[in-house]
């Protein structure tokens, strides 16, 4: 047993309408269970208990055992001064406040159902699933619920994206723009790439990005040699010694630090090789000046589209890297890359920014999702065969947040699907 299933006692009133008592045989009346804590501290805040006749408000604690709490060291932390009541599973010792008041406990053995035992055995211990823990039951819930969970799912997802976001807009002076370029920059790196195009596009000041996007060439340059693609000692070709020659003026013009290594190419197809995807981002702020606004005013997929609709340079149609000629291509972005780019930074963008003015686009920016592809990865392809198809980006989106944040650490009841597995009849 772990102490999951003792906060999914006390939270969803598995308890409510028994006739409770501490284990010093004071009557327990639960007015209002609290909130659950997340982080440090007790694990319920703001809870209403009756001990004994006496209306108390405060926190709660919960072990599997009463002297966890001598044994997390909470008779010394004041965060556990306003605990009003401890919820153990076994009662094995009698437990005090750092000022020396003991604490009434509330054991919890002998008021639980078998049945919910049961259940909880059952999902946990039962057999080893291949993917997830309630595999055999997942395609038995109710769709509506389904549904409805995907869209809180894909919510605390945006949520979660938003952190980066904060923080990058407390760095760079609440500077929108800023931001969206770093995190254009960090998805047109990919996965391989991605964490290393973040790091070169934090150390760019913007304002150089603003100076020189209206000559694409320049820009280019610009992103060439800062992000460590001019560092070739034995290529010849023309075009090469001339940016890099013209690199060394933009350098010393804006005083530039060299960026320490270089983008990867071993492993992307060369659609993702990061000469062409920076010569597209070059290209993408050369055309559009107030790239920000432009796409926050956007409302559909196709009309986000149509504002990322660039091409690499001319010299790129025939070339995947510095000097070595290819077969004769326009390089455009993709609707699937374009689709990333979407999911990965300008919804979660639009997430915060309408937050910031005070508004609510939570159901603008659910509608859009759902009108983009969703991805197809392992994790998707195991839902599908439980009889789960991704119909779009938002079920998708959501099927990740629900396996990486719950199912794969096993957090079935914080899980609103584990939960219902664990209401039923009991």
């Amino acid at each position: 047993m772990k102490e999951d299933l003792l906060h999914f006692i006390w939270r969803c009133d598995k308890l409510q309408g028994r006739p409770l008592t501490t284990t010093t045989s004071q009557d327990i009346i639960i007015k209002n269970p609290g909130t659950l804590n997340l982080y440090s501290g007790p694990d319920f805040f703001n809870a209403s208990v009756e001990v004994g006749g006496q209306l108390w408000a405060g926190n709660v604690e919960i072990h599997l055992k009463s002297s966890d709490w001598y044994a997390h060291h909470h008779e010394t932390d004041r965060n556990y001064d306003n605990v009003i009541l401890h919820v153990v599973w076994e009662d094995d010792i009698s437990i005090f406040r750092k000022d020396g008041t003991s604490i009434p406990t509330l054991e919890l053995k002998n008021y639980i159902a078998p049945t919910l035992l049961e259940k909880y055995q059952e999902l946990f211990q039962h057999y080893n699933p291949a993917f997830i823990n309630c595999e055999r039951e997942f395609g038995k819930f109710d769709a509506f619920m389904v549904e409805n969970y995907l869209n809180r799912l894909y919510m605390e997802r945006l949520e979660q994206k938003s952190k980066l976001i904060l923080d990058l807009l407390k760095q760079s002076n609440n500077n929108w723009e800023n931001v969206l370029f770093v995190l254009l920059t960090k998805n047109f790196g990919s996965k391989i790439n991605g964490d290393f195009f973040f790091q070169c596009a934090m150390q760019l000041d913007f304002s150089i990005i603003r100076k020189e996007s209206r000559d694409v060439g320049a820009l280019e340059i610009l992103f060439f040699g800062h992000f460590g693609l001019l560092e070739e000692q034995d290529c010849s070709d023309a075009y090469f010694l001339q940016i890099k020659s013209e690199y060394r003026y933009l350098q010393r013009k804006y005083q530039l630090v060299p960026v320490f290594g270089k983008p990867d190419f071993f492993g992307l197809r060369p659609a993702n090789f990061p000469t062409i995807r920076l010569s597209q981002l070059a290209n993408l702020y050369a055309k559009h000046q107030n790239l920000f606004s432009t796409l926050m005013e956007k409302e559909n997929v196709r009309a986000l589209y149509d504002v990322l609709q660039i091409t690499s340079s001319t010299y790129w149609n025939n070339h995947f890297t510095f000097g070595k000629r290819s077969g004769n291509r326009v390089k455009k972005l993709s609707e699937t890359f374009m689709d990333l780019l979407i999911l990965n930074t300008l919804v979660p963008l639009k997430f915060c920014y309408a937050k910031h003015l005070g508004q609510d686009w939570s159901d603008g920016l659910i509608a859009l999702v759902s009108n983009i592809s969703g991805e197809v990865n392992s994790i998707i392809k195991n839902f599908a065969s439980l009889g789960s198809k991704s119909q779009n980006a938002l079920e998708s989106q959501a099927k990740i947040q629900l396996y990486t944040k719950y199912c794969s650490k096993n957090k079935c009841l914080q899980c609103s699907l584990g939960s219902n597995l664990l209401n039923r009849n009991t």
